[in-house]
């Protein structure tokens, strides 16, 4: 997969979920060629947005949280999957959590 490739399917997923910026900025770019640098895998990366979503989507509503507003806010997510790999299954336990939130549907 190309680096452009892979930026554009972070930039697909990022906008895609919910209660994030509608923007992917210049910043949100240079930290997903980053991550291509890196070798982080694209898989990798999904989980830890759909990880971080779905906890968001468990906050106390009544205290709701602002949007996000940069993919920078995964990578403690992503670092803690890194080290600590999703059990199997986990990640479509994940989908449907954010999709019966009345989340639009995530694409892989």
């Amino acid at each position: 997969m190309t680096q452009q490739a892979y930026i554009l399917a972070r930039r697909s997923l990022y906008l895609q979920l919910p209660n994030t910026h509608r923007r992917f900025s210049r910043s949100d770019r240079h930290l997903a060629s980053i991550l291509y640098q890196r070798g982080f895998p694209l898989d990798l990366v999904r989980s830890a947005l759909l990880l971080a979503t779905a906890r968001r989507l468990a906050h106390d509503p009544a205290h709701p949280l602002p949007p996000v507003r940069s993919l920078y806010y995964f990578l403690p997510v992503l670092e803690e999957i890194r080290l600590q790999p999703l059990p199997p299954g986990y990640l479509q336990y994940l989908e449907r959590k954010i999709s019966s939130s009345n989340a639009p549907t995530i694409q892989p």
